[in-house]
């Protein structure tokens, strides 16, 4: 084995020095390196359902299904995968943080030992830094992990989401969004500043490209209104205005939360938006209260101030928001999914132990499936999940009293 110290430097150092097309050639590069004779990117799609080769010149693959191949197991489980009638292949989650971006296939004599783990994930980890890095410098990354034309619509809202996941020793925040290639009207955003975490899910109302405007207006409301300083209350007024102002006849839902990740407090603003769910122990437990506020847009309506639901977490809890898209779809006979289909669903994943970007996935994959791959509106879900690795014995009290 070589030094994988050397190979990360190695990639790191010549990496800025070609395209993001390069990228294949420049791991294939390295593999000797680590006493393996091939290293093949594999990129997720929009969907999650393949993995498809980056390949560079002189190599052959084939797309691999995520439901069903040791590439998408890794994937799935986030596990080094090694099929045992196969003993010189490994496959290693390609993570940047809990971010899922795809799979690293390595071929090597050492690969059935796990003396080649330690590397295998060192060199995984190196190569997700550099596509991140390096994707924005080109197309190539955006075109293999689309498997359909995008529309326009969808191009506005891709290119205004987060990194669909992230973690820290005390959170997890992770979102799926369908239909990929023609969404246009849901929308999500987050930022961790100081002990704080920010959400905001929205939902404009139409479709197509006015939808998908609009959702970028509210969108960029809610981060100037955020790195601007205003709170909660202020931050939706300021979101509702610009709704009004611009768009005098349409209106979106939206659920806005912060959570302290110090205390497990959470403070959140329902405008019009489906109730999010609080899940406990690996069950859904019950629904946060309903509407907060009216639709943003339609704030002159009342002349209340929106109502901020405050919720003081347990270590461990999560809150499931979703929009209306997944509730709603349909199977061919026109029963809905529903929150009942919901909560059972996320109670199974949870008591499966799936990791939270798992679960997104595989719900919305369910949702699509029951409408027969055919979603008449967006179907946006989003986890937050809040375990901290202790507490302050203060803090520890004052739940013991608040419950008791």
């Amino acid at each position: 084995m070589g030094d994988v110290g050397e190979v990360v430097r190695w990639l790191q150092l010549n990496a800025p020095r070609g395209g993001p097309d390069e990228l294949s050639q420049l791991v294939a590069r390295a593999a000797p390196a680590i006493n393996a004779s091939e290293i093949v990117i594999y990129l997720a799609d929009y969907t999650q359902s393949l993995l498809v080769p980056l390949l560079g010149s002189g190599l052959v693959r084939a797309e691999q299904s995520v439901e069903t191949t040791l590439a998408g197991r890794a994937f799935t489980t986030l596990d080094i995968q090694r099929a045992p009638d196969n003993p010189d292949r490994i496959w290693v989650p390609l993570l940047l943080g809990c971010e899922r971006m795809g799979v690293l296939e390595i071929v090597s004599p050492e690969a059935a030992t796990e003396t080649m783990d330690s590397p295998a994930w060192e060199v995984a980890v190196n190569v997700a830094q550099i596509l991140v890095n390096r994707r924005l410098y080109g197309d190539v990354v955006e075109r293999m992990r689309r498997r359909l034309p995008m529309q326009v619509a969808a191009e506005i809202v891709w290119g205004l989401l987060p990194p669909l996941t992230f973690a820290t020793d005390d959170l997890v925040i992770t979102a799926i969004l369908e239909p990929c290639y023609d969404v246009g009207g849901d929308i999500f955003d987050y930022a961790l500043n100081d002990d704080v975490l920010s959400v905001g899910l929205f939902d404009t109302c139409g479709h197509g490209i006015k939808a998908s405007t609009i959702a970028s207006l509210v969108v960029s409301a809610y981060r100037n209104a955020r790195r601007s300083g205003l709170d909660l209350v202020d931050t939706a007024i300021s979101i509702d205005r610009w709704v009004r102002s611009e768009h005098p006849n349409f209106f979106a839902t939206g659920l806005l939360a912060e959570l302290d990740r110090r205390t497990g407090r959470l403070s959140m603003i329902n405008a019009g938006h489906p109730g999010a769910m609080l899940l406990r122990d690996g069950k859904a437990i019950r629904e946060l209260p309903g509407p907060t506020a009216l639709p943003l847009g339609l704030g002159h309506l009342s002349p209340r101030r929106p109502r901020v639901h405050v919720e003081d977490l347990h270590p461990g809890d999560r809150i499931l928001g979703y929009t209306d898209g997944i509730t709603d779809a349909r199977s061919a006979d026109g029963e809905q999914f529903g929150l009942d289909r919901l909560v059972d669903f996320v109670n199974r994943a949870l008591n499966d132990q799936l990791p939270s970007p798992e679960t997104m996935r595989r719900l919305v994959r369910a949702v699509v499936g029951y409408q027969d791959d055919t979603l008449e509106d967006d179907a946006t879900a989003l986890f937050v999940e809040w375990r901290p690795p202790h507490l302050p014995l203060a803090h520890l009290r004052d739940l013991a009293a608040n419950r008791s």
